[in-house]
């Protein structure tokens, strides 16, 4: 039996992560406030729904850097993996929030179709105007020192800046058709686009994070090509029970089963293996069962 455990850069990576998130933090939850008085002083709904949204991005922002020091704590025994599942946990949780925005604010546009108010576009403008350049400057921050592709916790956190960002240039849009064409109803309308928009990306990170949560391949590993690479493997007859599995964001691990001739020589096969899961998927954590002919076993999955 092997186990080999390698997070070289992860604590890095995390470091860097809790910086963007921040720095993201800080920037929404000012926006949210002045989007809020000012929806409130342009009748806005534009306005409103997108504080709306940026409130529930503080709360998520705020989850995700919790659940990021919360994983940071050391495994115990009851917990050999540590805490590292509580950002996955915190990315599912982010992604149904975004449904429950999206969700919402279609519900309140359903009202202003009817009857759309009149809205105060140039002030509305401004105001939207500010959120929007704070919302690049928060996404830049959570891409430039943040894992936005990898880290599903830190993704969600993004994806809710971007449903801002979108939300602040919708409000713009608005405001602008309203003071040139007096179309009020682009108010509601431009909320429902930004809210279908908001949606298709939570979707895919709910997807994701089930996933994980499911213990299932992580999307990048080629399982059939790794499993014809193993059994390749000069000295081995079958390989069984191949597990590969995402702990955490940027954290893969793999376990399997090789049944090897009785001539071979275990810790020339071990590694071996070691080295084509690390050259194929980048995997350094491991854990490579050897069995000979002696060994009696039977795997649950063959």
């Amino acid at each position: 039996m092997h186990s080999h455990h390698h997070e070289h850069g992860h604590h890095q990576r995390r470091e860097s992560n809790k910086r963007g998130l921040t720095i993201a933090l800080v920037i929404t939850a000012s926006i949210m406030i002045l989007e809020f008085f000012g929806g409130l002083l342009t009748n806005s709904l534009a306005l409103l729904s997108d504080s709306g949204h940026m409130l529930s991005d503080s709360a998520s922002l705020a989850l995700s850097l919790f659940a990021m020091w919360f994983a940071a704590k050391p495994l115990t025994a009851k917990n050999t993996y540590g805490y590292y599942r509580v950002e996955i946990l915190a990315a599912l949780f982010n992604a149904v929030t975004l449904f429950a925005i999206a969700a919402f604010i279609i519900w309140e546009a359903v009202d202003r179709f009817r009857e759309p108010p009149e809205v105060a576009g140039g002030t509305m403008m401004i105001i939207a105007f500010i959120g929007l350049a704070a919302n690049f400057i928060s996404a830049y921050s959570l891409m430039r020192v943040g894992d936005v592709k990898e880290n599903v916790n830190v993704r969600s956190a993004y994806l809710h800046v971007i449903g801002d960002a979108l939300g602040s240039a919708g409000a713009l849009l608005a405001g602008f058709l309203m003071i040139t064409f007096s179309w009020y109803i682009a108010d509601p309308i431009i909320s429902v686009i930004v809210s279908l928009l908001i949606l298709k990306s939570a979707w895919g990170l709910l997807k994701r994070s089930i996933h994980i949560l499911m213990e299932g391949t992580p999307h990048e590993v080629d399982h059939d090509e790794l499993h014809d690479a193993l059994k390749a493997i000069p000295g081995v007859i079958r390989l069984h029970d191949l597990h590969i599995w995402t702990i955490t964001s940027g954290m893969d691990a793999l376990s399997c089963h090789l049944d090897i001739i009785d001539e071979a020589n275990e810790q020339e096969v071990l590694q071996t293996a070691i080295n084509r899961i690390k050259r194929i998927t980048g995997i350094t954590h491991t854990t490579i069962q050897i069995e000979k002919s002696t060994i009696q076993h039977d795997p649950i999955h063959k």
